[in-house]
């Protein structure tokens, strides 16, 4: 079941649809998103589509995130083109975004209108990697001399 956590974050959806309306043209690019880091930026990126399945705006955002020093974000949103408005994240987005920021709170549009959700209810009793991961001290080649 799904929980609100937080307010709406309206000037992150304002600037996923500004980047939607600019800068989505034709069928290599139907997607935008917004994020706001921890410290207050926000950052923006477009969908790559490609028939073989190319990236979604979700997944190019991390990366552009990732460019400008932005890696602790806080709420992401996805916007469509041709003012579909907001779209929830795909099942492949949904698992990154947990993986890489299980703290982060996703912006989805439900019939009540819009809300903020964590990206766990998003994808509940979901694996999350890095709980299962070594810490770097026993994942630590062994020694042998």
């Amino acid at each position: 079941m799904t929980t609100q956590t937080d307010r709406v974050d309206h000037e992150l959806i304002r600037a996923a649809a500004h980047v939607a309306a600019t800068h989505c043209r034709g069928d290599n690019h139907t997607m935008a998103a917004a994020a706001r880091a921890r410290d207050g930026r926000i950052v923006t990126a477009v969908n790559a589509y490609h028939f073989t399945g190319g990236p979604c705006a979700e997944l190019v955002l991390i990366g552009a995130a990732a460019v400008q020093g932005a890696y602790d974000l806080d709420t992401i949103v996805a916007v469509g083109d041709r003012n579909r408005g907001v779209v929830p994240p795909c099942g492949r987005c949904r698992q990154v975004l947990l993986d890489y920021f299980p703290a982060l709170k996703v912006i989805v549009g439900t019939n009540d209108g819009l809300r903020t959700v964590p990206v766990t209810d998003l994808l509940p009793e979901s694996y999350v990697w890095a709980d299962h991961q070594l810490d770097a001290e026993e994942s630590a080649p062994l020694s042998t001399t």
